[in-house]
Parts: structure tokens; sequence; C-alpha cells
């Protein structure tokens, strides 16, 4: 049972009074689904949760924070690994139901809300032939994706997610409604790209759109996991000759319990390469086509789609209330022994959820300068994730020590760097690692912004 202090009640008191949307306390029936986060790994107990409708309601919960100065933690709308959008004994600002969308066709931007997911974005823009790049699943959080840079299927043609951002609509801790723009605030705008949690709560991005679609060329080829080494030989060697508008895939994964797959062959260990084409849809076809030949395909699903349909091929495979513990690291090479440790890794899953996945970086991610937004890694040319996922509890000590055993295997191969998206729990990403040589001036910023760290204890849970 939990015990509620003098402090607690205040604030759950004042937040009564004074919120429109919901508040949630440990007393009331809808609080263990209300405290519930996508990775089930994480059982976190905060003395209430602020379920915001608005603008107008952050400004009270923020108010609310300032008076009684509880741990605060920020919740958008989706995935999110080491589950920091929850607090022990604090206060959730929960913005996971302003999920509102609007496009501007004339001006080519689509403004979204904290709390709406890629498919509300991709719903909504596609039909019209236009993107915003975004991640991989389309259950991911487009604020909080975007925030810690955002690496997707399109990241080579059309940059990360962050680069896509016009504008942020973002409240400070002292309860200021600002628009960070590279004309407003240009500081507060360049660290909110790549810059990760504790900067304030954002209640609304606009995106610039680029074209694409609605149709689009999608490679997806699975190999028997017995050609792994010859795969991904061949996979290194035809990855440099492909254009920017495909970022190749490569990863170590189960045969997903698909109906299309036998019922004896869900599970098994196969070797996975995609892709997805920013162009013509018949023009990447030929395009994708060497991802087809690395090998003696078992299944190759490579065909024409539509792109929403291709954004959400991979949302059942990471379901909502399983385990997960993803770490990263970024390559400047693939080199033959930086392929044998994730050939070693990926033969070392705990489970068929687990997996080791390899994205190819550089193109539009590069084009941008080094110090144009907090985003660090824009030299890399590869990021290697690996990626536990389980159910049974019991599995938690072997399946995060099989992802942090694999990392370290992989890292004199490494830049240093880590994606703050996919940085391990709360206590596995070191600070200088995940914003680089940026992480001085970001706490700068975040000390103009927040000098009396309200939402310090938000920045520190990376």
């Amino acid at each position: 049972m939990t015990t509620t202090t003098t402090r607690e009640q205040s604030l759950v008191t004042t937040l009564r009074f004074t919120l429109a949307g919901d508040v949630i306390d440990p007393a009331d029936a809808r609080y263990d689904e209300a405290r519930r986060v996508w990775n089930g790994l994480i059982d976190r107990r905060p003395a209430v949760v602020a379920r915001c409708t608005s603008r107008a309601d952050v400004l009270t919960a923020l108010a609310a924070a300032r008076a009684h100065r509880p741990p605060v933690s920020i919740r958008g709308g989706g995935h999110q690994i080491a589950g920091s959008a929850v607090c022990d004994d604090g206060l959730v600002i929960d913005l996971s139901a302003m999920t509102g969308v609007s496009v501007d066709l004339d001006a080519r931007t689509v403004t979204v809300e904290p709390g709406a997911r890629w498919a509300d974005v991709n719903a909504a823009t596609s039909p019209h032939g236009l993107v915003v790049p975004g991640g991989e699943v389309s259950e991911t959080g487009v604020a909080g994706l975007t925030l810690g840079g955002g690496m997707g299927h399109l990241q080579r043609a059309y940059g990360l997610s962050c680069d896509a951002l016009r504008s942020v609509e973002i409240v400070t801790a002292d309860g200021t409604v600002r628009t960070a723009s590279r004309a407003e605030h240009p500081d507060l705008f360049w660290a909110v790209r790549g810059g990760g949690r504790g900067l304030g709560v954002v209640t609304a991005m606009e995106f610039a759109l680029r074209p694409l679609g609605p149709e689009v060329a999608q490679a997806l080829v699975l190999y028997p996991y017995e050609e792994a080494e010859r795969v991904l030989a061949a996979w290194r060697d035809v990855v440099p000759r492909m254009p920017d508008t495909v970022s190749p895939e490569f990863a170590v994964w189960g045969i997903p319990p698909d109906p299309g797959f036998p019922a004896e062959m869900h599970g098994a260990p196969v070797v996975m390469v995609a892709g997805l084409y920013a162009g013509p849809a018949q023009e990447g076809l030929e395009v994708l086509a060497p991802l087809a030949r690395l090998g003696t395909p078992l299944v190759d699903a490579t065909a024409v789609t539509d792109y929403v349909t291709s954004q959400s091929g991979s949302d059942p495979l990471f379901p909502a209330g399983a385990r997960y513990f993803f770490k990263s690291h970024f390559l400047e090479r693939f080199d033959d022994d930086a392929a044998a440790a994730v050939l070693a890794a990926g033969a070392a899953r705990p489970t068929p959820q687990s997996l080791v996945i390899v994205r190819t970086m550089g193109g539009a991610i590069a084009r941008v300068g080094d110090d144009e937004s907090a985003f660090a890694h824009r030299r890399a040319r590869f990021n290697v994730s690996i990626d536990a996922g389980w159910t049974d509890p019991a599995m938690d000590d072997a399946a995060i020590g099989w992802a942090r055993g694999s990392w370290d295997a992989l890292t004199p191969f490494a830049t240093g760097g880590v994606y703050v998206n996919f940085a391990g729990l709360d206590d596995d990403a070191d600070r200088g690692a995940v914003f680089g040589t940026h992480a001085n001036r970001l706490d700068a910023i975040q000390r103009t912004y927040d000098p009396d760290g309200l939402l310090a204890g938000a920045a520190a849970r990376h």
C-alpha cells in the first residue's frame, strides 16, 4: 500500500481544484491503468497523474509543480524504452489525450499535439502524398521520438524527425508559453531538436511535409539464419552503392507469429534486410531489388504498398505490456570485426522477440551541420541497436544482461555516442555519450529556461 504524504495530498488537492482534465491518484480505480506505460518492465507509482487536455491544463499542472515541488515526469503518446514518462512519488504531466493533427496543404506543414502517435500523423498526411520522416513503428509517440532526434525509414532521404521541425510551442518551467523556431528563441529550438527531455512541456510541433506516396516501394526479405554471415557480408557490400533514397537495414530476429508462416517456424532465428524507397514506387522496386539477392531468400515480401501500411507493419511485433530494454551504438565504419560482434550478439539472443538491428545513416542526416541542432551524432554511418524483448519477469536479468553484454562487446568499434531513445534505463545512459560536445551547451540552455531545476529530474532520466 502506498502512503501519501501531506505534500502529495496538497498537490492532489490543488490539481483537483484547478485542472480541467482528470486528476488520478492511488485511491482512483483508474490509477494502475494511468501509471502503466508501454514498457512492462517499468512499474513506478506516482503520487498523481494530471491528464491534460489542453495547453491551459499544462500551465495549471506546471503551476502546481512550482507550488509543491514534486518530482515531475512528462508523458507523451507512445513508446518510451527507459520509462521516464512516469516517476515514483511525483507528478506525471500526462499529454496522451492531446492527439490533434492539423494539415496545412498550402504551407505544406502539419501541426501535431504532443500525445499523437505517428499513426495519427501518417493517416492525416499520406492521403495527400505527403509525409514527415517518422520512426519505424507507427504506435511510437511523435513528441518523444522527435525530441530525441528521430531515426526512421526515411532518414537518409529526408533526415531525422527533428530535422523536419519548423517550430515548437513549449511551456517552460516558469509557466511561459514560447514558440521556438529559427527566428524566435533559437537557442531553445536548437535544444529541442535532439536534446531529449527536461526543456519544458511541448504542447505543439509544426513539421515541414515532404512528398511521398501514398504508394511506396518497400523491401522486406527474410534469409535463413544459417546464411547470416554471407548475407551480412553481401549487405555491407551493397549498402554503399545504394542511393540516399533508401536507408537499408539488417537484423537478426525471430520469425514472427504470422499466419503466413507455418506454426513450427514461429520464433525460429532469421536474417532480415529491409528498406523503404523515398521516390516513385515502381522505380523503387528496381532500386530495392539488390536486397533480395544477398543469399537464398526464405521470403521476399518486396512490394508496392501504401505508406500507412508500410509504417504500421511492425506494430504487432512490439506489443504494449511486454518487457523491453534497448541499447545502441553509433559506428563510423562497419568492418569485419564489428560485423562478427553483431552476429555473435544475434546468436546469443535470449528470446525470439529480441533482435540486433543495424541501421544506415549518412545522407540527409549528415547534410545538417554538426552544431545546427542538439543531435550529436551526424557523422556516424551506422547505428547498431541491441533490443531485448520478453514477457516473463523471471527473464529480466538474462535479457538485460544480454543487451548490456552485447553492447559492451561492440564498444571497441563504436564512436562512443549513444542514441537517447535507445539508451537503456535511467542508470545506463551517460549524458556525455548521449549529447557529446553539445552537453555543456544543452545544460546551459536548460538552466536558462529552468533555473530552479523544476524539471531537472525529467532531464536526468535518459
